[in-house]
C-alpha cells in the first residue's frame, strides 16, 4: 500500500494541479499521511526551477496548517480518550510530568522534527497532547517547515538533477547534521 501511494505522489507531480496536491499532502502528511511532500517537490521543482521558492512557500504554509490539525488531534482526543485511561491507571501525575519535560524542550523537539525526517506528525500530535503554548508551536513550527523546504527547493534550483539522488538518499542525513550543528552553535553562544 505504500508504494501505490508513494507512486500517486509522484505521478500527481506532474499534473496541472500539482500546487494543489503539494499543499493536500503537506496538508495531511502533518497529522496522518505517511508520505513526505519533499517526494513532490522534487521533481516539481527540476520540472520548473523559477517557482522552487513558490512550491516552497505552498509546502512551508500547508504544512504548518496541517501542523494545526494534528495539535489539534493531541489536544482534544487526548482529553477524551488519553486521559480518562491515564487516570483510570494512576498514571496521571505521571503524564502533567511528561507534559512539563516536553513543554520545556518543546522548541527543539518540534523544530528537530520539522526539519529532520523524524515524523512531523508525532510532534504536533504530542505538541497539542501535552498543550505546548500555540505561539510557541506556530513560530517554531514555521522556522523548521521553512528551513527544511526552502534548503531542499534552493538546492535543486542552484544544482539541478544532480543534487536530486544526494538529496533523495541522504535527506535524512543531511538535516539531523544541520539540527547538530545548529544545537552545537547555541551551547556554544550559551557557555562561552
Amino acid at each position: 500500500m505504500l508504494r501505490r501511494l508513494y507512486t500517486w505522489t509522484m505521478d500527481q507531480a506532474e499534473s496541472r494541479n500539482a500546487l494543489w496536491v503539494l499543499a493536500f499532502v503537506a496538508f495531511i502528511e502533518s497529522s496522518v499521511f505517511p508520505i513526505p511532500p519533499d517526494v513532490l517537490m522534487i521533481p516539481m521543482v527540476l520540472a520548473a526551477p523559477h517557482r522552487a521558492w513558490l512550491i516552497a512557500g505552498v509546502a512551508t504554509l500547508s504544512s504548518v496548517l496541517g501542523g494545526l490539525l494534528g495539535y489539534g488531534i493531541g489536544f482534544f482526543f487526548f482529553e477524551g480518550i488519553g486521559q480518562p485511561i491515564l487516570e483510570s491507571l494512576g498514571k496521571a501525575d505521571s503524564m502533567a510530568e511528561f507534559n512539563t519535560r516536553f513543554n520545556d524542550v518543546g522548541f527543539w523537539a518540534v523544530l528537530t522534527a520539522g526539519v529532520t525526517p523524524f515524523p512531523y506528525k508525532v510532534i504536533t500530535i504530542m505538541s497539542g497532547w501535552t498543550a505546548m503554548p500555540m505561539a510557541t508551536f506556530l513560530v517554531t513550527s514555521v522556522v523548521a517547515r521553512a528551513l527544511r523546504f526552502f534548503i531542499v527547493a534552493g538546492l535543486l534550483r542552484v544544482y539541478g538533477a544532480p543534487v536530486r539522488d544526494f538529496i533523495e538518499k541522504r535527506l535524512g542525513l543531511v538535516f539531523t547534521a544541520f539540527v547538530v550543528l545548529l544545537l552545537g552553535g547555541f551551547l556554544l553562544v550559551r557557555y562561552l
